[in-house]
């Protein structure tokens, strides 16, 4: 008896489910009902792409745009975890005149600015934000250079929207001849688990993709939403002023089909600084869209972008790398223990911080207690406390992780500002930590965007950094400059929100080379 009538399988659809031994039945079937007629074989492996491959069949199509696109690319970005893919760009940490000169003028195709707006309050957001617009056209009409510009935010839609693209946007139309068409939302973001399917965002639990706006990453204290939708999701954070039936939509399947021509004709019908929400769920869609992009770009549409870091690596053309490994980062001989800062409340990252723990016993976990910011002499006290021991800890060898009492401090009347307020200054606390050390740290690695930013700024005083690529998807490295406080030192960016529960017990393994 053959097997198709073992398994009564005849004319129709079979589909084979489980693990070993498929292919071997499927060509077996194959071959016996090729005597009834024609056989179709095709199969399926998992749905989501390895985060650490790039997955892009168009590039021979988007190199050939991009070498006929004239522009630097500049990134706002809001806070450090933007440059989680890319590697050998710069970062500055300041937006003067001479700065974004530096820039334009450099031989990379994009670099970045850190803003760090996300910690800021509605009113300074808009003041830095008239100011990077003065001083960037400023250095393009004094160097020639045109630009294109990402304000770089959060992939689970975090962030003072539409704030500072409109800002922006109103600022550089006064200074520049140019006029906006249109703001380009792509927060898709492959490595940190962010798809947007039939304009739904979506952010990736386990197994699981959940609405963005059933997340916790919806309550954030200070930049809370409602929507999933992304078109609905415009009209909520604009307050109806740009409603959701308006929005333009790039499908996916106009995507999948290659449609150039469809995709075009949209971005051209697009004015007033109207939003367009582009669907992806690997960095093929990003590369077709990117392709159209460029195309209406060099028919004089102007676009500004509001995305995450998958539309920088693509726009930007930045090649794939390896994760880095220890000996990329540091000297075998280095003796000294590295510290470890987490301020990020999320609850990915109390999970994560969990299991360092339990991986990682022989680091020294030193509790710093946020209820002391509501006393000035107690956190005092207690940042001293800290200090002390890390100090005596890094000189031994060992490496400390300092990270925040788990729970989330609120005013007494819970307003954003006064919420942002309590974390700025929490961040402050941990911050002064590392810019008081008196002994040089093998290396830093920060939890949380706040907490990031603030380390890499305020206490490692960086003006200019080099990103030496990541550690693991999604979490950066920064190498840092000369005039920082501990120059050379491999600093380690991990955003609050990425990886799964052992990310950051790995990368810390991978830098102590367990």
């Amino acid at each position: 008896m053959e097997l198709r009538e073992l398994l009564e399988i005849g004319p129709g659809l079979t589909a084979l489910i489980g693990g070993g031994g498929k292919t071997t039945l499927m060509y077996h079937l194959a071959a016996e009902l090729r005597q009834q007629g024609t056989v179709l074989v095709c199969t399926t492996t998992k749905i989501w792409p390895p985060a650490h491959l790039r997955v892009c069949t168009e590039e021979g199509t988007l190199r050939e745009e991009l070498r006929r696109f004239d522009r630097k690319v500049v990134v706002l970005d809001d806070d450090p975890t933007g440059v989680q893919t890319v590697h050998d760009v710069s970062v500055y940490t300041d937006w003067t005149e001479e700065t974004f000169r530096a820039g334009l003028e450099s031989n990379d195709r994009l670099f970045f600015v850190l803003t760090n707006s996300r910690s800021f309050s509605a009113e300074e957001t808009a003041r830095v934000h008239r100011e990077i617009a003065e001083h960037l056209a400023a250095a393009s009409q004094k160097t020639g250079v045109p630009f294109v510009l990402i304000s770089r935010s959060d992939s689970t839609l975090r962030g003072h929207f539409p704030l500072e693209t409109e800002t922006l946007r109103t600022e550089l139309e006064a200074l520049l001849p140019e006029r906006y068409d249109g703001e380009i939302l792509l927060p898709f973001f492959l490595e940190g688990g962010r798809y947007t399917i039939d304009n739904v965002h979506y952010v990736r639990e386990g197994d699981t993709l959940v609405p963005a706006g059933e997340t916790e990453f919806a309550r954030d204290t200070t930049f809370a939403y409602r929507a999933s939708d992304l078109t609905e999701w415009c009209q909520e954070k604009t307050g109806g002023a740009y409603p959701a039936e308006q929005v333009v939509s790039i499908s996916l399947d106009e995507l999948r089909r290659r449609d150039y021509d469809a995709v075009c004709e949209k971005l051209m019908g697009v004015s007033g600084f109207n939003k367009v929400v582009v669907n992806a769920v690997c960095y093929d869609d990003v590369a077709v869209f990117v392709t159209a992009y460029l195309r209406v770009a060099a028919r004089g549409k102007v676009f500004m972008f509001r995305g995450s870091a998958a539309v920088v690596k693509v726009l930007g053309a930045v090649s794939d790398q390896p994760l880095l490994r220890r000996e990329d980062l540091m000297c075998a001989d280095q003796r000294n223990g590295g510290i470890i800062v987490v301020g990020s409340h999320v609850r990915k990252t109390t999970m994560q911080l969990e299991t360092l723990q339990k991986g990682c016993p022989e680091i020294e976990y030193i509790c710093f207690d946020v209820n002391t910011v509501f006393d000035d002499a107690a956190l005092a006290a207690e940042r001293r406390r800290i200090l002390d021991r890390t100090n005596t800890l890094l000189a031994d060898g060992t490496t400390v992780a300092v990270y925040t009492s788990r729970m989330v401090l609120r005013s007494e009347d819970d307003q954003r500002e006064k919420n942002l307020a309590i974390s700025v200054k929490i961040s402050d606390a941990l911050t002064s930590l590392v810019a008081d050390l008196t002994v040089r740290p093998a290396f830093v690695l920060a939890k949380g965007g706040i907490t990031s930013s603030d380390v890499g700024v305020k206490a490692l005083r960086v003006h200019c950094a080099r990103v030496r690529g990541q550690i693991a998807p999604g979490v950066p490295v920064w190498e840092t400059g000369e005039e920082s406080t501990f120059p050379h030192t491999p600093y380690i960016i991990f955003p609050g929100n990425v990886g799964t529960e052992g990310t950051l017990c790995q990368v810390v393994q991978t830098l102590l080379k367990k």
